[in-house]
C-alpha cells in the first residue's frame, strides 16, 4: 500500500485501547475498558449499549470534555485549520435563552470571529434548512423542544466541524417530534456527509441513521460487537417498515438484551 493510499484510509475518528476509571469510596471504578472504534470520514456510526455502560463517557472523551485514563483518541484534522475538530450536541437543549434563535444558530461562528453580517447569514440559511427561518428572531421560551433541539442540531452544523458528536440528542422528544427530527437529521446528512458519532438508546434509531451500530457491553464498556447496517440510502422513516430494517434490530436485540439483564443484575 502507498502512503497516498494509507492516507486515505487514516479514520477520521480512531480511539486505541481506551478506558475510564473513577476514584470511588470503594475503590476505582471502571466505567470503560479497552475500547477501540475506528470512525471513517463521512461515516455515521451509531453506538448503543445498556444504560450505565460508558457511551456517553466515551463521546465525552472524544469531545475532549473528559480525561482519557488509559489509552489515546484521535481526531484527524482536515485541510481546512478555521474548522473546528467537533461539535457537540446534548439531549438538553443547550441554547442560550438571552438569545435569539439566529444568534444561538451564529454563536459558534462569532467565537471564531467571523463577522456579524456572514455568521447571521450562516444562521438563517441553516435556520430555513429545518423551517424554522420565520422564528428567527423568536427567544428560546417562545418556541417548542422539538424546535429548541433543531437549533441546537444546526448550530453545530453552522460552525462546520470536522465531527459532529451526538449524545441521545432526540432523546426528550415526544415520539412525532422525534420522527420528524429524524428524518430531517437524515436529509441534512445526505447533503453534508459529516462524519458523526451518535449514542442513542433506541435500536430503531440506530438502525434507521447508522452506516454502523456498534454494541457496547454492560459495566465496564467493551466493543461488544458491529453491526454494518446495509440498507438502502437515502433513507426515511419509511425504511424501519422493511423486513431487512426488523432483522438488524432483532440482531441487535438478541445480543443487547443479555448485557441489559447483566447491568440490572449488578445494579444496587
Amino acid at each position: 500500500m502507498t502512503v497516498a493510499m494509507q492516507a486515505v484510509a487514516a479514520p477520521k475518528i480512531g480511539a486505541r485501547h481506551v478506558s475510564k476509571h473513577y476514584p470511588t469510596v470503594d475503590g476505582v471504578m471502571v466505567a470503560l475498558e479497552d475500547f477501540s472504534l475506528d470512525v471513517a470520514d463521512g461515516e455515521f456510526v451509531c453506538i448503543v449499549g445498556p444504560s450505565g455502560c460508558g457511551k456517553s463517557t466515551f463521546l465525552r472523551m472524544v469531545a475532549g470534555l473528559e480525561s482519557i485514563s488509559q489509552g489515546a483518541i484521535e481526531i484527524r484534522p482536515g485541510t481546512d485549520a478555521a474548522k473546528p475538530l467537533n461539535s457537540v450536541v446534548f439531549q438538553e437543549y443547550a441554547i442560550f435563552p438571552w438569545k435569539t434563535l439566529a444568534d444561538n444558530v451564529a454563536f459558534g461562528l462569532q467565537m471564531r470571529g467571523v463577522g456579524r453580517k456572514e455568521r447571521l447569514d450562516t444562521a438563517r440559511f441553516w435556520l430555513d434548512r429545518v423551517g424554522l427561518s420565520k422564528f428567527a428572531d423568536y427567544y428560546p421560551h417562545q418556541i417548542s423542544g422539538g424546535m429548541k433541539q433543531r437549533v441546537s442540531i444546526i448550530r453545530a452544523l453552522a460552525n462546520d466541524p470536522e465531527v459532529l458528536l451526538m449524545d441521545e440528542p432526540l432523546g426528550a422528544l415526544d415520539a412525532q417530534t422525534r420522527v420528524v427530527i429524524q428524518e430531517e437529521l437524515l436529509r441534512i446528512w445526505e447533503e453534508t456527509r459529516k462524519t458523526v458519532l451518535y449514542i442513542t438508546h433506541s435500536l430503531d434509531e440506530a438502525v434507521l441513521l447508522g452506516d454502523r451500530v456498534i454494541l457496547m457491553s454492560a459495566q465496564p464498556g467493551r466493543h461488544l460487537a458491529t453491526f454494518k447496517i446495509d440498507l438502502p440510502r437515502p433513507r426515511s422513516i419509511a425504511t424501519t417498515n422493511l423486513p431487512r430494517f426488523a432483522e438488524y434490530r432483532a440482531a441487535i436485540w438478541e445480543q443487547l438484551s443479555a448485557e441489559v439483564t447483566r447491568a440490572m443484575e449488578v445494579r444496587p
